[in-house]
């Protein structure tokens, strides 16, 4: 009972990945889009106008964010799987050194050198690529990232955290638009650092903050950028 909220599920590694890439591409979203809006805002009164710039942000930033996260999903399953295919060679052409090797791992872990001996001897005998993968380069043979699953948890995240700012500033009149974006915004930043703490087992306090303080940092940034520019052309 003491240790029942410790993640020790098999699965941690991609509910990780899969939080990792939502709840960035969520904040992403929020921010980005809010931002930009709200420094068109400041610049224009014209609905039409805030609306086309936030939707051209929100598309633009969707694709742009499923797009990164692919490439370098990408790369590092690349990299996962020239590690395993390294990994086979040596197994192949040389197990005693190997086997050696995953006993060294074990004993720097703390094992005796007869005991560390025998699990790697044991670990070789049962599956000796899935030992090594797993002491050596920390991977899950079985269980590599997926670029797809990670490009589509970020374009539909960016979405969803997106469209939050471009109804809300749609829908004022104009003097209460910004006012009510940001409250949206606080609002919306403040749920998706509840929610990454909670599935992450951590604090909330810190993550709430944190989202928060670039949000409004951002916003209000971007909104006076907007009024000089604004000013500037009329």
């Amino acid at each position: 009972m003491a240790h029942e909220r410790e993640p020790h599920d098999s699965g941690l590694a991609e509910r990780l990945n899969w939080l990792r890439a939502g709840v960035l591409g969520a904040n992403d979203g929020i921010v980005s889009v809010a931002g930009l809006v709200v420094g068109v805002a400041g610049a224009t009164p014209d609905r039409l106008t805030v609306l086309t710039a936030g939707v051209a942000a929100l598309v633009a930033g969707a694709l742009s964010m499923a797009g990164g996260e692919y490439v370098s999903v990408s790369t590092q399953r690349d990299t996962e799987r020239a590690a395993l295919d390294l990994e086979r060679h040596e197994l192949s052409t040389m197990p005693e050194a190997e086997e050696r090797e995953l006993a060294e791992i074990y004993e720097e872990k703390g094992l005796s050198p007869d005991l560390a001996a025998r699990v790697a001897r044991e670990l070789t005998e049962g599956d000796a690529l899935r030992a090594h993968a797993e002491a050596e380069l920390q991977i899950d043979p079985d269980n590599l990232t997926s670029p797809l699953q990670a490009a589509w948890a970020s374009f539909l995240a960016f979405c969803a955290g997106g469209l939050l700012p471009l109804v809300v500033i749609t829908f004022p009149s104009t003097g209460l638009r910004v006012l009510a974006c940001g409250i949206a915004v606080v609002v919306g930043l403040a749920l998706t650092g509840v929610i990454s703490a909670r599935l992450g087992n951590a604090p909330p306090a810190r993550a709430v903050l944190r989202n928060v303080a670039v949000g409004v940092t951002t916003m209000v940034i971007t909104y006076f950028v907007g009024v000089l520019f604004g000013s500037a052309v009329r």
